[in-house]
């Protein structure tokens, strides 16, 4: 596989702090510090055998201040977007005469300060979002009402991840936590049950064995406050069998310098990592894993490679 520049634009001059691809149609949405988010047209160009291309669309024009995250609902037929001061906004997407356009559906108010991350429910139902006011949301989107709060963490929020399979929620902070939330229905009166995120696991620190040393220490797993990022953004794999926590931070020994990594867990044991990826040369803000599946080189045809963690 090989990577390249495709094409450079502009959010006019301003750093550009988010992006997503829409699930079905390709588009990409980009939001930054200008206080809009674009919408661009990608052309993989394979089917001309020509290099991608990347073609502005139009911008929408709402939040009064730097877009800090935007990602698109699994329906693909909204958009949320969060940005500083608290702002949290849903787009719908409407068919007209000319085409489609995305337009204000609702207005979420209940954060305080920034918004850094936001993760969907995979029913398009639901959302998270984790924010500078050391907080996360659970959001009903069609009441448009905060379904639960979660405020475990003690410094910002900087990054939230939703299994899949909706049965976990991952948060990251720069209190040096990763908190694990396991959903445990309530059951309503009427028999209904109702969706209900407890903590499960606060993973902070590991034990080690320091090299040349028979006794073991615990260490912190994350960087701290001082790491120069807003975000630190985790992610779930699409079947939901690891977990990818990013700002990780890991020493050979007690005299050794820090390397930079990030950290899989297993759906069998989220309390600890289950692999290290280290090789960064600095912090891991961010993780995304690639939605298409890969067999491996030389398996016969019809043959998966994928190993079932469950």
């Amino acid at each position: 596989m090989k990577g390249g520049t495709v094409q450079i634009n502009w959010h006019d001059t301003k750093p550009v702090l988010t992006l997503d691809f829409h699930p079905i149609s390709g588009l990409l949405a980009t939001g930054g510090a200008d206080y809009d988010i674009k919408l661009w047209v990608i052309n993989s160009g394979q089917a001309q055998k020509k290099i991608a291309t990347a073609t502005y669309l139009n911008s929408l024009t709402y939040h009064g201040s730097a877009v800090n995250v935007l990602r698109f609902s699994p329906s693909g037929e909204l958009l949320a977007s969060g940005a500083d001061g608290g702002e949290l906004i849903i787009w719908k997407l409407h068919s007209t005469e000319t085409g489609q356009t995305w337009k204000v559906l609702k207005n979420l108010l209940f954060h305080r300060k920034d918004v850094l991350d936001l993760e969907w429910s995979a029913d398009s139902a639901y959302l998270i979002s984790g924010s500078v006011d050391n907080s996360c949301i659970i959001w009903d989107v069609n009441k448009g009402s905060v379904h639960q709060l979660l405020d475990g963490h003690f410094h910002y929020v900087q990054g939230v991840a939703w299994d899949p399979l909706a049965k976990y929620i991952a948060s990251l902070s720069s209190d040096r936590t990763c908190r694990i939330y396991v959903n445990k229905p309530q059951t309503k009166t009427k028999g209904a049950e109702k969706m209900n995120y407890v903590s499960q696991h606060v993973i902070t620190k590991a034990e080690q064995q320091m090299v040349n040393n028979s006794k073991s220490t615990k260490t912190h797993l994350f960087h701290d406050e001082t790491l120069p990022s807003f975000f630190r953004r985790l992610a779930w794999s699409p079947d939901g069998s690891f977990l990818l926590v990013p700002a990780g931070s890991y020493k050979m020994s007690a005299a050794s310098e820090t390397v930079n990594t990030a950290y899989a867990f297993s759906r069998m044991d989220l309390s600890r990592p289950a692999v290290m990826l280290p090789g960064a040369s600095k912090p891991v803000v961010a993780v995304r894993f690639c939605p298409v599946a890969f067999n491996l080189r030389g398996l016969a045809s019809g043959i998966s490679s994928l190993i079932n963690f469950y």
